[in-house]
């Protein structure tokens, strides 16, 4: 008997059909002789129907209030969830975040889970009962309800599997696994049977949707294989595991994209040392998460240049930031570009293979895509490009590496 955690994202119960099939499911694993748990997001597009009732009596609403109004849309679902499981003549019991007492830290909207309490849930398993766990949510050590920010729900079920030590934890979402690339930007990208914790890691933050960042962050650290799948389709997805011998054979595994970025620029810069600690302390202290850097001369011996990159919902509030110090640096420009685009190819096996960023680079510039920033890990290359020729550009990628080919291991005898 294995035990199992199930996570249901957001389409997946977007209406009460939808609840009573995944309800059918979940029975089905109980039948093979499997224990359950399940983690469920709220309906597709209640959160996001909640913010906005709350930015209708609020232009700023208090945060900890607006935590309490967001985790109802988990409540919706875990009851209706547990009426129909009951109805089809199991035994279910819901479970909010506090009582199922995964506590977490006080950043209201974007907690981190510090701790899981597993007696109640363990308490259900040993009498037969499906725990039904409200994904996103949880408490601080004052007791006040906090949530854990967008893709919360996976970082719940991939947390709850860590602290049950279960065997795999599921992810059920509308798309059949991790592909090569997105598969509504090229039809030809390939799901992938295996893919490395660490490769989703940068897939997951190079734009990839499939998995929220810290749910496979929970998974590596504490070893749990995630299998993502669809739950519209009954058939294998993906497998998130611990990085293996084979996989090092692949020069690359996927490209990942993303439109959600902002490339600011600083010209007439002071060359001197000390200048980019503070304007990324100041930055820091406003919470802005900073990616992409450049630094190079400017042709004048005393100023310098500096790119960056954030968040392009951020974009406006650092160029404030970085406005104030014109009255300290009188030659400093500021400038700024929403319409760009990143693009990333990832692979664990970048670390043994030779001439990988000349092919990537080259295959651009056979499509005329200029690369306006660089920047480089173990198992990734990422490029700043115009954003008009983000698809052209997945597109020659996807074909140069040869992306579309199944392995050999995948390939049946």
């Amino acid at each position: 008997m294995a035990i199992i955690v199930q996570k249901y994202g957001g389409t997946s119960v977007a209406d009460t059909e939808r609840i009573k099939a995944v309800a059918k499911r979940v029975i089905e694993t109980r039948n093979g002789g499997h224990d359950v748990v399940v983690v469920l997001s709220a309906m597709a597009g209640e959160t996001d129907k909640l913010i906005q009732l709350a930015h209708q009596v609020a232009k700023k609403p208090d945060p900890r209030e607006q935590d309490v109004l967001l985790a109802t849309g988990e409540q919706v679902t875990i009851s209706l969830f547990s009426i129909a499981v009951k109805d089809m003549g199991h035994e279910a019991q819901s479970l909010l975040g506090h009582q199922a007492r995964i506590y977490t830290d006080r950043s209201y909207g974007r907690a981190r889970i510090s701790e899981i309490r597993t007696e109640p849930i363990w308490h259900n398993l040993y009498k037969g009962c499906i725990p039904v766990i409200a994904g996103f949510q949880g408490l601080d050590e004052r007791g006040n309800i906090t949530t854990l920010g967008r893709g919360g729900s996976d970082t719940t079920a991939v947390a709850v599997a860590a602290a049950l030590g279960a065997d795999v934890c599921e992810i059920y979402t509308d798309v059949a696994g991790v592909y090569t690339t997105d598969p509504s930007m090229y039809h030809k990208a390939r799901k992938l049977q295996r893919i490395s914790y660490d490769e989703m890691l940068e897939m997951a933050s190079m734009g990839a949707k499939v998995l929220h960042i810290r749910s496979v962050e929970f998974a590596k650290k504490y070893n749990v294989p995630v299998h993502v799948r669809s739950s519209f389709v009954d058939e294998p997805g993906t497998l998130v595991v611990k990085e293996e011998k084979s996989m090092e054979e692949v020069m690359v595994s996927g490209v990942a994209y993303s439109k959600s970025d902002a490339r600011i620029t600083l010209a007439g810069l002071p060359d001197v040392p000390g200048v980019a600690a503070r304007i990324f302390t100041e930055v820091a202290k406003e919470g802005i998460v900073v990616d992409m850097i450049i630094q190079g001369s400017s042709g004048d011996t005393d100023l310098a240049n500096l790119s960056f990159t954030v968040p392009r919902p951020d974009c406006q509030a650092a160029i404030q930031i970085l406005e104030r110090m014109k009255a300290e640096w009188k030659d400093l420009e500021i400038t700024s570009d929403e319409n760009i685009a990143k693009i990333s190819i990832i692979g664990v096996g970048m670390r043994h293979h030779a001439g990988v960023a000349s092919l990537m680079f080259q295959t651009l510039a056979n499509e005329n895509i200029n690369i306006h920033m660089i920047s480089t890990s173990e198992i990734k290359i990422s490029c700043v490009i115009d954003d008009r020729q983000t698809a052209k550009a997945v597109q020659v990628l996807h074909e140069a590496f040869e992306l579309e080919k199944p392995l050999h291991h995948e390939i049946p005898e």
